[in-house]
Protein backbone atom coordinates (compact mmCIF):
# COMPACT_ATOMS: atom_id res chain seq x y z
CA UNK A 1 0.00 0.00 0.00
CA UNK A 2 1.43 3.52 -0.93
CA UNK A 3 0.38 6.81 1.60
CA UNK A 4 1.18 10.66 1.20
CA UNK A 5 3.52 11.89 3.01
CA UNK A 6 2.85 15.59 4.27
CA UNK A 7 7.01 17.05 5.84
CA UNK A 8 5.45 20.03 8.11
CA UNK A 9 8.54 22.34 8.94
CA UNK A 10 8.15 24.07 12.00
CA UNK A 11 9.29 25.03 15.54
CA UNK A 12 9.31 22.43 18.33
CA UNK A 13 7.47 24.77 20.34
CA UNK A 14 4.34 23.75 17.73
CA UNK A 15 4.59 20.00 17.36
CA UNK A 16 2.43 18.55 20.05
CA UNK A 17 -0.24 21.01 18.40
CA UNK A 18 0.27 20.57 15.07
CA UNK A 19 0.46 16.54 15.21
CA UNK A 20 -2.84 16.41 17.00
CA UNK A 21 -4.36 18.18 14.17
CA UNK A 22 -2.69 15.37 11.51
CA UNK A 23 -4.12 12.95 13.98
CA UNK A 24 -7.62 14.68 14.22
CA UNK A 25 -7.14 14.84 10.32
CA UNK A 26 -7.33 10.96 10.13
CA UNK A 27 -3.08 10.76 10.00
CA UNK A 28 -2.15 6.84 10.00
CA UNK A 29 1.01 7.80 11.35
CA UNK A 30 3.14 10.70 12.58
CA UNK A 31 6.37 11.24 13.34
CA UNK A 32 8.57 14.16 14.96
CA UNK A 33 12.09 14.80 14.87
CA UNK A 34 13.29 17.52 16.51
CA UNK A 35 16.63 19.37 16.20
CA UNK A 36 19.86 16.87 16.68
CA UNK A 37 22.78 19.33 15.99
CA UNK A 38 25.82 18.91 17.74
CA UNK A 39 24.87 22.18 19.99
CA UNK A 40 22.26 20.15 21.66
CA UNK A 41 23.02 18.69 24.62
CA UNK A 42 22.41 14.72 24.98
CA UNK A 43 21.11 13.91 29.00
CA UNK A 44 22.69 10.64 28.69
CA UNK A 45 22.48 10.94 32.96
CA UNK A 46 20.44 8.25 33.04
CA UNK A 47 21.93 5.79 30.19
CA UNK A 48 19.99 7.39 27.38
CA UNK A 49 20.69 5.15 23.77
CA UNK A 50 20.55 7.43 21.25
CA UNK A 51 21.07 5.39 18.08
CA UNK A 52 19.38 8.09 15.75
CA UNK A 53 22.04 10.10 14.25
CA UNK A 54 22.46 13.41 14.73
CA UNK A 55 20.48 15.60 12.19
CA UNK A 56 21.11 19.27 10.31
CA UNK A 57 17.87 20.29 11.77
CA UNK A 58 18.62 24.05 12.97
CA UNK A 59 18.29 24.54 17.05
CA UNK A 60 14.43 25.42 17.97
CA UNK A 61 13.22 23.59 14.53
CA UNK A 62 11.30 20.46 14.11
CA UNK A 63 10.35 18.22 11.06
CA UNK A 64 6.74 16.68 11.61
CA UNK A 65 5.71 13.89 9.14
CA UNK A 66 1.89 12.80 8.64
CA UNK A 67 1.28 10.05 6.52
CA UNK A 68 -2.01 9.60 5.01
CA UNK A 69 -3.87 6.80 2.37
CA UNK A 70 -4.09 6.40 -1.16
CA UNK A 71 -6.25 8.32 -2.34
CA UNK A 72 -6.14 11.20 0.06
CA UNK A 73 -6.46 14.53 -1.31
CA UNK A 74 -3.85 16.19 -0.03
CA UNK A 75 -4.14 19.91 -1.26
CA UNK A 76 -7.60 19.76 0.49
CA UNK A 77 -6.04 18.49 3.67
CA UNK A 78 -3.23 21.18 3.39
CA UNK A 79 -5.71 23.80 2.44
CA UNK A 80 -7.59 22.77 5.77
CA UNK A 81 -4.54 22.60 7.77
CA UNK A 82 -2.41 25.77 7.28
CA UNK A 83 -5.71 27.94 9.33
CA UNK A 84 -5.48 25.74 11.83
CA UNK A 85 -1.39 25.99 12.29
CA UNK A 86 -1.82 30.01 11.88
CA UNK A 87 -4.42 30.25 14.15
CA UNK A 88 -1.72 29.11 16.58
CA UNK A 89 -0.46 32.55 16.52
CA UNK A 90 -3.42 34.26 18.88
CA UNK A 91 -2.42 31.41 20.88
CA UNK A 92 1.49 32.79 21.61
CA UNK A 93 2.74 29.38 20.08
CA UNK A 94 5.37 30.67 17.70
CA UNK A 95 5.22 28.10 14.81
CA UNK A 96 8.14 29.87 12.88
CA UNK A 97 8.31 29.81 9.04
CA UNK A 98 6.33 26.93 7.86
CA UNK A 99 6.41 24.56 5.48
CA UNK A 100 4.72 21.76 4.09
CA UNK A 101 6.02 19.03 1.60
CA UNK A 102 3.87 16.34 0.01
CA UNK A 103 5.40 12.82 -1.51
CA UNK A 104 4.39 9.44 -2.24
CA UNK A 105 5.67 6.56 -0.38
CA UNK A 106 5.67 2.50 0.68
CA UNK A 107 4.10 1.30 3.70
CA UNK A 108 7.76 -0.15 4.61
CA UNK A 109 9.47 3.04 4.49
CA UNK A 110 7.64 4.05 7.80
CA UNK A 111 5.49 1.85 9.56
CA UNK A 112 8.26 -0.06 10.71
CA UNK A 113 11.20 1.80 10.35
CA UNK A 114 11.26 4.05 13.46
CA UNK A 115 11.32 0.84 15.27
CA UNK A 116 14.90 0.32 14.67
CA UNK A 117 15.80 3.54 16.75
CA UNK A 118 13.55 2.88 19.75
CA UNK A 119 15.69 0.98 22.25
CA UNK A 120 15.49 0.26 25.84
CA UNK A 121 15.91 3.38 27.63
CA UNK A 122 16.44 4.21 31.14
CA UNK A 123 14.59 7.58 32.38
CA UNK A 124 14.77 7.67 35.90
CA UNK A 125 16.55 6.07 38.48
CA UNK A 126 14.48 3.03 38.32
CA UNK A 127 12.28 2.87 35.68
CA UNK A 128 13.36 1.71 32.21
CA UNK A 129 11.19 1.53 28.76
CA UNK A 130 11.34 -1.14 27.04
CA UNK A 131 9.68 -1.68 23.60
CA UNK A 132 8.08 -4.87 23.37
CA UNK A 133 10.22 -5.92 20.25
CA UNK A 134 13.61 -5.63 22.21
CA UNK A 135 15.30 -8.06 24.47
CA UNK A 136 16.22 -6.33 27.85
CA UNK A 137 17.45 -8.09 31.14
CA UNK A 138 16.36 -5.74 34.04
CA UNK A 139 19.42 -5.67 36.62
CA UNK A 140 18.16 -5.22 40.75
CA UNK A 141 15.51 -3.08 41.58
CA UNK A 142 15.16 -1.90 38.23
CA UNK A 143 11.14 -1.09 36.71
CA UNK A 144 10.23 -2.61 33.18
CA UNK A 145 7.46 -0.34 31.53
CA UNK A 146 6.95 -2.55 28.20
CA UNK A 147 5.60 -0.32 25.36
CA UNK A 148 4.61 -0.46 21.53
CA UNK A 149 2.81 3.09 21.09
CA UNK A 150 1.63 2.09 17.83
CA UNK A 151 0.68 5.74 16.81
CA UNK A 152 -0.12 6.65 20.11
CA UNK A 153 1.90 9.84 21.59
CA UNK A 154 4.41 8.75 24.59
CA UNK A 155 7.47 6.76 23.66
CA UNK A 156 9.31 8.15 27.15
CA UNK A 157 11.96 9.88 24.57
CA UNK A 158 10.44 13.22 24.55
CA UNK A 159 11.88 15.55 27.51
CA UNK A 160 8.52 15.91 28.49
CA UNK A 161 7.47 12.83 29.07
CA UNK A 162 10.59 12.21 30.76
CA UNK A 163 10.28 14.71 33.26
CA UNK A 164 6.64 13.40 34.24
CA UNK A 165 8.25 9.90 34.81
CA UNK A 166 11.09 11.16 36.96
CA UNK A 167 8.85 13.52 39.10
CA UNK A 168 6.21 10.62 39.66
CA UNK A 169 9.50 9.07 41.24
CA UNK A 170 10.29 11.56 43.77
CA UNK A 171 6.55 11.74 44.77
CA UNK A 172 5.08 8.30 44.75
CA UNK A 173 4.97 6.96 48.26
CA UNK A 174 2.88 4.06 47.78
CA UNK A 175 -0.87 3.41 47.70
CA UNK A 176 -2.11 6.55 46.14
CA UNK A 177 -4.67 7.01 43.46
CA UNK A 178 -4.18 8.74 40.49
CA UNK A 179 -5.96 10.02 37.04
CA UNK A 180 -3.74 10.70 34.23
CA UNK A 181 -5.05 12.92 31.63
CA UNK A 182 -4.08 13.07 28.37
CA UNK A 183 -2.94 9.07 28.73
CA UNK A 184 -1.24 8.88 25.08
CA UNK A 185 0.08 5.49 24.84
CA UNK A 186 -0.72 4.87 28.56
CA UNK A 187 3.03 4.87 29.37
CA UNK A 188 2.69 7.26 32.97
CA UNK A 189 0.08 5.45 34.33
CA UNK A 190 2.20 1.94 33.95
CA UNK A 191 4.93 4.01 34.94
CA UNK A 192 3.14 4.99 38.20
CA UNK A 193 1.70 1.68 38.71
CA UNK A 194 5.16 0.44 38.98
CA UNK A 195 6.19 2.64 41.56
CA UNK A 196 3.60 1.67 44.05
CA UNK A 197 0.66 3.55 43.08
CA UNK A 198 -2.97 1.50 43.48
CA UNK A 199 -5.05 2.12 41.14
CA UNK A 200 -5.26 4.75 38.17
CA UNK A 201 -8.21 6.68 35.75
CA UNK A 202 -6.59 7.26 32.41
CA UNK A 203 -7.96 9.71 30.11
CA UNK A 204 -7.25 10.49 26.28
CA UNK A 205 -10.05 12.21 23.68
CA UNK A 206 -8.22 10.27 21.27
CA UNK A 207 -9.97 6.62 20.86
CA UNK A 208 -6.34 5.84 18.98
CA UNK A 209 -4.61 6.76 21.89
CA UNK A 210 -7.21 4.63 24.45
CA UNK A 211 -6.85 1.70 22.06
CA UNK A 212 -3.14 1.76 22.49
CA UNK A 213 -3.31 2.72 26.38
CA UNK A 214 -5.60 -0.49 26.95
CA UNK A 215 -3.01 -2.23 24.86
CA UNK A 216 -0.22 -1.18 26.91
CA UNK A 217 -1.68 -1.85 30.29
CA UNK A 218 -2.74 -5.62 29.27
CA UNK A 219 0.71 -5.77 28.16
CA UNK A 220 1.81 -5.22 31.63
CA UNK A 221 -0.75 -7.28 33.19
CA UNK A 222 -2.09 -4.04 35.22
CA UNK A 223 -5.68 -4.72 33.74
CA UNK A 224 -6.98 -4.31 37.42
CA UNK A 225 -5.23 -0.72 38.10
CA UNK A 226 -5.79 0.95 35.63
CA UNK A 227 -8.88 2.17 33.85
CA UNK A 228 -8.98 3.71 30.44
CA UNK A 229 -11.42 5.73 29.60
CA UNK A 230 -12.24 8.26 26.29
CA UNK A 231 -12.84 11.58 27.73
CA UNK A 232 -12.37 15.16 26.93
CA UNK A 233 -10.10 16.27 29.94
CA UNK A 234 -11.49 15.61 33.24
CA UNK A 235 -15.33 15.70 31.67
CA UNK A 236 -15.80 12.25 31.98
CA UNK A 237 -16.13 12.70 35.77
CA UNK A 238 -19.13 15.57 35.51
CA UNK A 239 -20.66 13.11 32.69
CA UNK A 240 -20.71 9.80 34.91
CA UNK A 241 -20.48 11.53 38.81
CA UNK A 242 -22.93 14.32 39.29
CA UNK A 243 -23.48 13.66 42.53
CA UNK A 244 -21.38 12.65 45.51
CA UNK A 245 -22.57 9.30 45.78
CA UNK A 246 -21.24 8.57 42.98
CA UNK A 247 -18.11 8.49 42.96
CA UNK A 248 -17.22 5.32 43.45
CA UNK A 249 -18.15 4.78 40.00
CA UNK A 250 -14.45 4.55 38.68
CA UNK A 251 -11.80 2.23 39.80
CA UNK A 252 -10.47 4.98 41.81
CA UNK A 253 -12.01 7.17 44.10
CA UNK A 254 -12.53 10.93 43.58
CA UNK A 255 -11.54 12.89 44.68
CA UNK A 256 -7.62 11.38 44.33
CA UNK A 257 -4.46 12.03 45.79
CA UNK A 258 -2.17 12.54 42.38
CA UNK A 259 -3.13 14.04 39.62
CA UNK A 260 -1.21 14.03 36.19
CA UNK A 261 -0.87 15.93 32.94
CA UNK A 262 1.37 16.17 30.29
CA UNK A 263 -0.35 18.26 27.75
CA UNK A 264 0.69 22.03 26.43
CA UNK A 265 0.29 24.53 28.57
CA UNK A 266 -2.79 26.69 26.57
CA UNK A 267 -4.41 23.23 27.80
CA UNK A 268 -3.82 23.07 31.10
CA UNK A 269 -4.67 26.83 31.66
CA UNK A 270 -8.30 25.57 30.98
CA UNK A 271 -9.31 23.03 33.31
CA UNK A 272 -6.91 23.74 36.44
CA UNK A 273 -10.35 24.36 38.43
CA UNK A 274 -11.48 20.82 37.38
CA UNK A 275 -8.30 19.38 38.59
CA UNK A 276 -8.16 21.18 42.03
CA UNK A 277 -11.75 20.19 42.63
CA UNK A 278 -10.61 16.39 41.70
CA UNK A 279 -7.84 16.38 44.25
CA UNK A 280 -8.07 15.43 48.23
CA UNK A 281 -6.50 18.19 50.29
CA UNK A 282 -2.70 17.95 49.89
CA UNK A 283 -3.37 16.24 46.77
CA UNK A 284 -0.42 16.52 43.95
CA UNK A 285 -0.80 18.20 40.60
CA UNK A 286 2.25 17.34 38.16
CA UNK A 287 1.57 19.48 35.30
CA UNK A 288 3.78 18.86 32.41
CA UNK A 289 4.25 19.50 28.79
CA UNK A 290 4.98 23.50 29.43
CA UNK A 291 7.11 25.38 27.18
CA UNK A 292 9.56 27.81 28.45
CA UNK A 293 7.68 30.85 27.40
CA UNK A 294 4.58 29.52 28.84
CA UNK A 295 6.11 29.29 32.57
CA UNK A 296 4.87 32.08 34.14
CA UNK A 297 1.33 31.49 32.52
CA UNK A 298 0.91 28.74 33.88
CA UNK A 299 2.24 29.28 37.61
CA UNK A 300 0.08 32.18 37.45
CA UNK A 301 -2.87 29.96 36.63
CA UNK A 302 -2.10 27.63 38.99
CA UNK A 303 -1.61 29.77 41.80
CA UNK A 304 -4.21 31.33 40.94
CA UNK A 305 -6.75 28.40 41.68
CA UNK A 306 -5.18 28.01 45.13
CA UNK A 307 -2.00 25.61 44.24
CA UNK A 308 1.08 26.04 45.90
CA UNK A 309 4.04 25.53 43.31
CA UNK A 310 6.52 22.97 45.09
CA UNK A 311 8.55 22.15 42.71
CA UNK A 312 9.39 23.03 38.97
CA UNK A 313 11.31 20.66 36.73
CA UNK A 314 13.53 21.36 33.80
CA UNK A 315 14.76 19.40 30.61
CA UNK A 316 15.97 21.24 27.89
CA UNK A 317 13.27 24.07 26.93
CA UNK A 318 10.61 21.98 29.27
CA UNK A 319 9.07 22.60 32.29
CA UNK A 320 7.00 20.04 34.58
CA UNK A 321 5.61 22.36 37.54
CA UNK A 322 4.57 19.91 41.18
CA UNK A 323 1.44 21.77 42.77
CA UNK A 324 0.05 21.10 45.80
CA UNK A 325 -3.54 21.53 46.99
CA UNK A 326 -3.76 22.93 50.60
CA UNK A 327 -4.62 20.98 53.42
CA UNK A 328 -7.74 22.05 54.73
CA UNK A 329 -7.76 24.10 57.72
Amino acid sequence: MKWHEITIGTTEEATEMISNFLHEMGAGGVSIEESGTLNKPRDTSFGEWYELPLNDIPEGQAVIKGYFPEGTDTEELIAALKPRVEELKEFDIDTGLVTYEVIEVDDDDWATAWKQYFKPVRVSDTLTIKPTWEEYEASEGERIIELDPGMAFGTGTHPTTALCLQTLESVVKGGEEMIDVGTGSGILAIGACRLGVKGVLALDLDPVAVSSAIDNVNLNGLSQQIEVKLSDLLGVLREEQPAAENRNAFSVTVPVDLVVANILAEVILLFVDDVYQSLKPGGIYIASGVYKNKESDVENGLVAYGFQIIEKRRDEDWIAFVARKPQEG
